[in-house]
C-alpha cells in the first residue's frame, strides 16, 4: 500500500537551494547494501544531526533545484528510509522528481516555502489539494495540486505496484 496523501504531518527540516543528490546521500555510503545502513548518512554535509533527530513523516522543505546532480535513485530511497514523509520544494530536478514519484515519495512545488516555514516547525502537507498549513501559525500555502495520474502512482506506493495493478 501507498503513501498517506493527505494531513501528512511533521516536523519541517528547510533547506536552501539547490541541494543535489550528493548533499543527500554522499557518494562513499552507495556500496552499503541495506537502505536503512545508507539512510543513517543522509544530509551528513549540510545537517549533521539530521539522522538522529528526524522522525517518522517529517518534512524536507526546500528552495529551487531539489535533487539536482547524479540521477541516482538512492537519494529519494534515503529519504523514505530515514522516515520522510513528503519533500516540498520551489523545483525539482526532473530525474529526481520522477525517481520519487517512481518509488512512492511524495513530492509536492510550493513556491518560497522554504521562505515562509521555518526549521522545526510542525507542518501538514495535504497532497490532494497540494497545500502546506503551518500548525502554529494557522498559515495555509497554496502549491501545485499533484496530477491525478501521480496521486495514482503515489497511492499504490510507486510506478511497479502501479503498473502491476493498472496492466
Amino acid at each position: 500500500m501507498g503513501k498517506k496523501l493527505s494531513n501528512i504531518t511533521g516536523r519541517a527540516w528547510v533547506f536552501a537551494n539547490h541541494i543535489n543528490t550528493d548533499q543527500i546521500i554522499q557518494g562513499q555510503y552507495l556500496t552499503l547494501l541495506d537502505y536503512n545502513e545508507m539512510a543513517k548518512h543522509t544530509f551528513e554535509v549540510p545537517r549533521p544531526v539530521f539522522t538522529s533527530k528526524v522522525k517518522k513523516n517529517d518534512i524536507v522543505i526546500a528552495g529551487s533545484n531539489f535533487g539536482g546532480g547524479s540521477s541516482r535513485e538512492e537519494a529519494p530511497k534515503v529519504l523514505m528510509h530515514s522516515g520522510i514523509g513528503c519533500v516540498v520544494a520551489e523545483s525539482f530536478a526532473r530525474i529526481f522528481y520522477r525517481n520519487s514519484f517512481n518509488i512512492g515519495l511524495p513530492l509536492l512545488i510550493i513556491s518560497n516555502a522554504s521562505k515562509l516555514v521555518k526549521d522545526g516547525e510542525t507542518v501538514t502537507v495535504n497532497l490532494l489539494d497540494g497545500t502546506l498549513t503551518i500548525k502554529d501559525k494557522g498559515d495555509v500555502i497554496h502549491g501545485k495540486p499533484l496530477p491525478e495520474r501521480m496521486l495514482e502512482i503515489l497511492k499504490a506506493g510507486g510506478a511497479v505496484p502501479w503498473y502491476k495493478k493498472n496492466r
